[in-house]
């Protein structure tokens, strides 16, 4: 698997404490309370996880068009569903980058 934010692992990170937020959906739901670790490296792994989950599953919705196990609506949905999170995964590298470099153009 690519592991496309590496260098950004190292970034600190912070403790955050969830009160009253039981009900969030997720491959394991918080209870109030429970200290999650989170960060910006943190985040951007997490996103980038699931933008990879979603062009997984549309590859795999096209795979099984191809072999008329699933309608054409669904191929549609799932193709549309990974452009949107494609292009917005442009977009936040697009502003990681002119960041980076307006940072580093700053005198210290």
């Amino acid at each position: 698997m690519i592991q496309p934010i590496s260098a950004a692992q190292g970034m600190g990170s912070s403790l955050v404490t969830l009160d009253g937020l039981s009900n969030i959906a997720g491959p394991a739901a918080l209870k109030p309370n429970t200290v999650v670790e989170s960060g910006f490296g943190t985040a951007l792994a997490t996103a980038t996880q699931n933008a990879v989950g979603v062009m997984h599953k549309a590859e795999g919705v096209s795979l099984q068009a191809l072999q008329g196990e699933v309608e054409a609506r669904e191929v549609v949905d799932a193709v549309m569903n990974a452009e949107q999170t494609l292009q917005a995964a442009i977009a936040i590298r697009d502003k990681i980058v002119s960041s980076y470099l307006e940072v580093s153009r700053m005198q210290i």
